[in-house]
């Protein structure tokens, strides 16, 4: 039988289990000052964005409540591919305004060349690497960057999201759950090489303008999909898009870095637009109630 517990209690375990658990790993990626390090795997990298998740995972069983309440079916189809093809069309959208612009040049040569070791079929056309890049990323890589963004959105979605919207309104929830999940970023981005592009004050205005809508964004997908994997399969997409096929090609111009990636102003400005979007229809998750 589950216990009773209110939003209210169960917010807060969460979020102190996610600071303790979150802690150990923050420590080893400060002092060796890579986000990307123990081996190519990952291991830093996965093993923090498995903090949130945990914390979720402990914080139901502490409390005696459902484990199934943290929204584990698969949501209807036409959400799913929405999770999809979103980042994609945001992403589409802000790099292409970069490239037309001359504020970053499409491709980069260096990073296209490098796919022939890559894939290691021997020298093929620019296009036909391009393609394939997209190809594997956004198929057998997707699957590896869903099981570690699952490991977050266990609980900033499973959990945190659902519990905010007993007691808030969609903006609020979204404005809230949207302010921790990027603070919660704060010290790897100030402290290692998770930006290496941008001035620290100039990355932290970016990246919370992004994480900020992309809170709208992936928090009305959980919600109105009642489904964690939603939100992990927007946030892997997200991910890859953005980390191993936009950004790697494009080119440099000089201050190209100012306007791409979630450290530039590109994609944060395209993402509110979409976000507002989202907001403009709150109401049909407000209505909702709750897996």
């Amino acid at each position: 039988m589950t216990r009773k517990a209110s939003p209210t209690q169960i917010i807060l375990t969460y979020l102190a289990l996610t600071i303790v658990l979150s802690s150990f790993f923050y420590a080893i990626v400060i002092y060796t000052g890579n986000l990307r390090g123990g081996g190519s795997s990952f291991p830093y990298a996965t093993d923090l964005m498995w903090s949130p998740g945990v914390a979720a995972l402990l914080t139901y069983v502490l409390l005696g409540l459902n484990l199934g309440d943290l929204g584990w079916r698969w949501g209807e189809t036409r959400y799913m591919a929405a999770a999809y093809l979103i980042p994609l069309f945001y992403c589409a959208i802000a790099y292409g305004g970069v490239w037309i612009s001359g504020l970053g040049h499409f491709y980069n040569r260096e990073f296209v060349a490098g796919l022939v070791t890559t894939y290691g079929l021997g020298k093929l056309s620019p296009a036909l690497l391009i393609g394939m890049q997209v190809f594997f990323s956004m198929t057998g890589a997707l699957v590896l960057a869903v099981g570690r963004a699952l490991g977050e959105e266990i609980g900033w979605r499973g959990l945190l999201a659902p519990q905010l919207s007993k007691r808030f309104n969609f903006t609020t929830t979204a404005l809230i759950c949207g302010c921790i999940h990027g603070v919660w970023h704060f010290p790897v981005l100030l402290f290692s090489n998770y930006n290496e592009g941008t001035p620290s004050w100039y990355a932290l205005i970016c990246f919370m303008v992004a994480i900020i809508a992309f809170s709208f964004i992936i928090t009305w997908l959980r919600l109105k999909s009642g489904s964690v994997w939603a939100a992990a399969l927007f946030h892997a997409s997200h991910n890859v898009w953005i980390q191993q096929i936009f950004t790697p090609l494009t080119a440099s111009t000089g201050k190209t870095a100012y306007f791409i990636d979630e450290f530039g102003a590109a994609v944060p400005i395209v993402m509110t637009i979409v976000a507002i979007y989202f907001w403009t229809r709150r109401k049909e998750v407000e209505q909702l109630t709750m897996v």
